[in-house]
């Protein structure tokens, strides 16, 4: 899992809490949720660190992502059938409710003996927001991405719903990847691409049909885009993906290392580029398996 606090201004630095989509109608509810952060070519804009200290309602959250409908930014979160926090400002928080009030039945058949539900990502395509979430139990990768749909984020919207939209891809004990943390991504095409993995052979990526989400027929191909060593010090140790576009270039932000250890945690942010979003993704001395490194605990590092 990609397992971090809500640390809005890391967030603001790597540009992972706001994701890459195509831009929504303008007359639609959600058309301001790019206008802040992507240009008319649907890059993101530059932008500089920024360190906010968050009020209300909040607590240490796991794999936060947020975005922006109308006047009010969105964060979704792993736990409590996915936590849905909400601002105006991105510094007073308060409790918006849960995608889920259980989890759905066909996730228990997928990966029996599943808890909560993981690392949601949210988008906006095809006339609605798309949310991507991961069932799976820790260190196993009989692991199934799903997702689930909304016309708006909005709970006081009578259009407000939740629409589960099943699997979208699933991984077994015998493959050599883990079908967790699920990061939706736009080429300079529009086309839609899925990247995922954790541990195991590392991070991979999917096109998607923006007609429904789920895997495109017309392209079967299980792209690999970065991974690490298998040894003592590291053990595949790559996970939690976000690719954002920008320039010449597609950035492949991933979390290094380990979590969930308390103060002896060692997880850290790299970032690699490519002039493709299938890859291959390369650090600044264009080394494959590296990483420049962007964020390691609470300190932000000169990228």
């Amino acid at each position: 899992m990609r397992i971090t606090r809500l640390l809005i201004g890391v967030a603001l630095l790597i540009a992972a809490c706001t994701p890459i989509q195509t831009q929504p109608p303008a007359n639609s509810a959600a058309a301001q949720a790019t206008t802040a952060v992507v240009s008319n070519t649907g890059t993101l804009q530059a932008s500089t660190g920024k360190i906010l200290e968050p009020t209300g309602d909040i607590q240490q959250i796991h794999d936060p992502v947020m975005t922006k409908e109308g006047d009010t930014y969105y964060v979704f979160s792993t736990g409590s059938r996915i936590i849905i926090h909400c601002s105006q400002d991105m510094i007073h928080w308060e409790w918006c409710g849960r995608v889920f009030e259980r989890n759905p039945s066909w996730v228990q058949d997928a990966v029996p003996g599943v808890g909560d539900l993981w690392a949601p990502d949210i988008s906006f395509f095809a006339g609605k927001w798309h949310l991507y979430y991961a069932a799976s139990t820790f260190g196993k990768n009989r692991s199934v991405i799903g997702l689930v749909t909304n016309g708006t984020l909005d709970p006081q919207s009578p259009t407000y719903k939740w629409v589960d939209e099943g699997a979208v891809i699933a991984s077994q004990p015998g493959d050599d990847w883990n079908a967790i943390d699920p990061n939706l991504a736009f080429d300079q095409a529009g086309q839609a691409w899925l990247a995922f993995g954790s541990y195991w052979s590392g991070i991979k990526l999917r096109k998607i049909d923006p007609a429904t989400g789920k895997l495109a027929m017309d392209d079967s191909q299980l792209y690999a885009l970065a991974s690490r060593p298998h040894d003592a010090e590291s053990p595949g140790a790559i996970e939690g993906a976000f690719i954002i576009h920008r320039g010449a270039f597609y950035y492949l932000f991933a979390s290094f290392d380990f979590c969930c250890r308390g103060a002896d945690s060692t997880y850290n942010v790299r970032v690699g580029r490519s002039v493709q979003i299938t890859g291959p993704y390369v650090d600044h001395d264009g080394k494959a398996a590296g990483g420049r490194p962007v964020v390691r605990g609470v300190a932000l590092l000169d990228v």
